[in-house]
């Protein structure tokens, strides 16, 4: 059953503040970075990101040549795809 709320306060928007003028002054006082903010990531997980990144046709282009982790990919999303369709 569905009922209608009517009580409840609609969100005011926020006041709009005045931009700040930007000087060279305020871009040169900005502290310098903390030291040891570098992040270094494994060669694994770079791999994974790329592969996340790639396109469905260069999935296919790989898995045509032969890449054995494109192939499973495109057979799961083909399973996922004919489980949804019926």
């Amino acid at each position: 059953m569905v009922s209608n709320v009517s009580n409840l306060a609609q969100p005011q928007p926020a006041a709009k503040s005045k931009p700040q003028p930007t000087t060279d002054a305020a871009a040169q006082t900005k502290p310098p970075p903390a030291p040891g903010t570098t992040v270094k990531i494994s060669k694994a997980a770079s791999t994974a990101l790329q592969e996340s990144r790639e396109t469905p046709a260069q999935t296919a282009k790989e898995a045509r040549s032969g890449d054995m982790q494109a192939t499973r990919l495109l057979a799961k999303e083909a399973a996922a795809k004919a489980a949804t369709n019926g």
